[in-house]
């Protein structure tokens, strides 16, 4: 799969993904392995729930679970280590491809950061992804000629695109989808929703 300034600009996406009526049996093992770039994760390795996402940077429907149950989750649950975090890439188009790739580009300790700035400013730098992204990009500390060379590296592309194959094993097929403990999250997409989930879990 090639990812490149052409495919930034050319407007091509996926058409949206629609939330599936259906719970899907998982194998918890399967689930849990890391993919082959590595696993994004926040929280205490001990906690007792591990909460799985994913999302696409470019999703308005991710940007909005990111502002309104994320946020608060990590601070509530994430950051006091009772909650696992993992982080994984779902790229429904381009620009959630691109975005994806320049955080994997970046190290290891921004990438969390440079995902929550993809969501939060979601708006503005989808109004131009090329220039947004680069802009987002340097803020970040890499230079141009890192950005440029960041789109064009097919390998980084192929490694996220896996991460999304491998999670349609998993029934994923809209986003955001959440996994709590292996079991796929189907209540309404609320702070409140997915802390009634995960309460009685802590015991």
């Amino acid at each position: 799969m090639k990812t490149t300034r052409r495919l930034l600009l050319s407007g091509a996406a996926l058409a949206a993904l629609m939330p599936s009526a259906f719970a899907q049996t998982v194998d918890l093992k399967a689930l849990n392995e890391p993919p082959a770039i590595g696993e994004m994760v926040q929280g205490a390795e001990t906690a007792k729930v591990t909460v799985i996402e994913y999302a696409s940077a470019s999703c308005p429907h991710c940007a909005a679970f990111f502002k309104d149950v994320y946020v608060p989750l990590k601070k509530d649950y994430i950051d006091t280590g009772k909650v696992k975090f993992v982080f994984r890439e779902f790229p429904h188009n381009d620009q959630g491809m691109a975005a994806f790739m320049l955080a994997r580009c970046a190290p290891k300790e921004k990438y969390f950061p440079m995902i929550d700035v993809f969501f939060e400013t979601q708006a503005t730098w989808l109004a131009n992804p090329l220039e947004g992204l680069k802009n987002i990009a340097l803020q970040s500390g890499m230079t141009t000629e890192q950005f440029d060379k960041c789109l064009k590296d097919e390998a980084v592309a192929k490694s996220i695109w896996e991460v999304r194959q491998n999670a349609e094993k998993f029934g994923v097929d809209s986003i955001p989808t959440i996994f709590v403990n292996g079991e796929r999250f189907e209540g309404d997409r609320t702070y409140d929703a997915l802390k009634a989930k995960i309460d009685p879990l802590l015991g």
